[in-house]
């Protein structure tokens, strides 16, 4: 991906808080010879048995995740295969008519990760039913996180009947890319207009902008934090 200089993230932080919080992924990999690539949405999170902490750039980091075993793109996938995640941030459109300024151009403000990484599969009769513990782990992260704390506990023999289409893995992640377009580039007294308009906006969107916004390195903007 390329970030320009003024969009790159400012820490290791922004890149696993945007994952952690926009957990629906686009997963994709090349298909065969003379084909389009493969491309899948789908929901990942980070091992909770991942030892130590995130590096920087993301290396070392382990995520899981699953799909349908129906799905074209599980059957071409091969182990260790490497695959591309997409997380996809707060994002917003900037009218010229926030900047108070003349010439101006419309632009897009937006936040996005991409993950670099090898995929593994993991087989129902492995010891210990790993693809079992990762829809487990998805849904004790996903409630803890977005739901109302929900007991799988009286569906669990429900999972044991869906599991055999279920297609578990992991991701030894080898890189990421961070970029952060928040109106870095313009003056600090026209990102302060755009960032209050996102944060009077009525889309929640826009006001999750504004607090990434909130969180830029001091530029001398009022805003900023």
């Amino acid at each position: 991906m390329f970030v320009p200089a003024p969009y790159r993230r400012p820490d290791g932080s922004w890149m696993t808080d945007l994952l952690t919080g926009n957990p629906l992924a686009l997963m994709t990999s090349n298909g065969p010879s003379g084909h389009d690539p493969y491309a899948t949405h789908l929901p990942v999170i980070p091992d909770p048995d991942m030892p130590g902490e995130w590096s920087e750039d993301l290396a070392g980091g382990l995520l899981l995740g699953h799909m349908n075993r129906a799905n074209p793109h599980w059957r071409a996938l091969a182990d260790g295969d490497p695959v591309l995640l997409v997380f996809t941030g707060p994002h917003a459109y900037v009218s010229p008519t926030v900047y108070g300024v003349t010439p101006a151009a419309p632009t897009w403000d937006f936040t996005a990760v991409h993950v670099h990484g090898r995929l593994h599969k993991l087989e129902p009769e492995e010891p210990g039913d790993a693809t079992l513990a990762v829809v487990r782990a998805t849904v004790s992260a996903f409630e803890g996180r977005f739901g109302d704390g929900w007991d799988m506990t009286d569906s669990l023999d429900y999972f044991h009947k869906i599991l055999p289409a279920v297609g578990g893995f992991r991701i030894e992640v080898t890189g990421a890319e961070g970029m952060f377009k928040l109106s870095q580039e313009q003056d600090p007294h026209v990102s302060a207009r755009v960032r209050d308009s996102f944060a009077a906006s009525g889309s929640t969107r826009h006001r999750e902008t504004a607090a990434l916004m909130d969180r830029l390195p001091a530029r001398g903007c009022p805003h900023a934090a």
